[in-house]
């Protein structure tokens, strides 16, 4: 209602003026207040990490702190929110692009670091150097980044522009989650893991930027803006391990307000947005409507699981330090 209402005083507006020779054209922008957005993806755009979830009866994980909940409430557009915690590139296509179509104005989508077994690659890289194959498990993802992603991306985002035809489409990359150190006592990574890691990221930004350029659709780089806010640096934007482990390196509050929210929303909206208090309290209060909008589709997306970190456990160390031969009592003495 409120939509068609500033339509209508848009062309009354129109009208009086082209009487008096003043203006030949409608008043109205092309995008405007109401207008559609699909948020699509995985666990980086769902808000997963900010530790509050909308009760949609999926693990989802789907956040009204995320950057496209806030990003919605601020501009007032209609958002349906169908990213979600575990989706590879086959699960947007089979259970998200449905939310699509000649309406829809604005799109955002991150996925790919799924398909690329992104969690198996941390928590392998989480063991201690005498237990890992971070190396062997960084390369084997960066071998399927370079030679398969780029088709399933270009198959995934020809699809995307088949169904939204008229949308803004925007692609999100994923920042560094490290920055040289690991102050976590439950996990191992060396600086070099870190290094390998941090590369594998650069890697499938630069395949996704890639696919969607070809598309015509617009890619956001966050490596830059996440700088210095990376797990164990002063300020995360970006947890660490935790408890829950489903919060495990998953960007937090901040750094969906902070990190992605003026990136993506400048892009995507020609002016970027601030997670003002009245911003956050107006998502915060979108959830009820929102859980109730993805419930429809629940029974589909609870075949979607989040792909979670798997944490060095003492009884895992104590099983792989048996096979290789290693004193296990010395070693946990040790570095205990």
């Amino acid at each position: 209602m409120k939509l068609r209402l500033l339509r209508i005083v848009a062309a009354m507006a129109a009208t009086s003026l082209a009487t008096v020779g003043l203006v030949t054209t409608p008043a109205l922008p092309s995008y405007a207040v109401g207008e559609s957005y699909v948020a699509l993806g995985d666990s980086y755009s769902s808000g997963t990490g900010t530790r509050s979830y909308i009760a949609d009866g999926t693990d989802c994980l789907r956040s009204t702190y995320a950057y496209a909940s806030l990003t919605a409430a601020a501009k007032s557009y209609s958002l349906n929110f169908r990213a979600c915690s575990g989706a590879v590139v086959a699960d947007v296509t089979n259970s998200q692009l449905s939310a699509l179509s000649s309406s829809t104005r604005y799109v955002t989508i991150s996925v790919g670091g799924n398909d690329a077994g992104f969690a198996d690659v941390l928590t392998e890289c989480a063991l201690p150097a005498w237990a890992s194959d971070c190396a062997g498990t960084v390369a084997a993802a960066r071998t399927f980044i370079s030679n398969t992603l780029p088709g399933r991306l270009n198959t995934l985002y020809t699809s995307i522009r088949t169904r939204a035809p008229n949308a803004k489409v925007v692609v999100v990359g994923y920042p560094k989650i490290f920055m040289g150190e690991d102050c976590n006592l439950a996990t191992f990574f060396s600086p070099e893991d870190e290094t390998a890691l941090n590369n594998a990221v650069v890697l499938i930004n630069s395949v996704t930027s890639t696919a969607a350029s070809a598309k015509g659709f617009t890619f956001v780089n966050p490596v830059s803006r996440f700088t210095g806010h990376a797990v164990c640096d002063s300020t995360e934007w970006i947890n660490g391990f935790s408890d829950p482990v489903r919060e495990s390196y998953h960007p937090n509050r901040l750094g969906h307000a902070n990190g992605y929210l003026p990136l993506v929303s400048g892009v995507l909206t020609g002016a970027s947005v601030t997670a003002t208090s009245a911003v956050v309290a107006e998502a915060e209060a979108s959830a009820a409507e929102q859980a109730k909008l993805q419930q429809k589709y629940a029974n589909t997306d609870r075949k979607i699981k989040p792909k979670l970190f798997q944490p060095p456990t003492k009884a895992r160390l104590e099983e792989l330090a048996k096979e290789r031969g290693i004193d296990f009592d010395a070693w946990w003495a040790e570095v205990r």
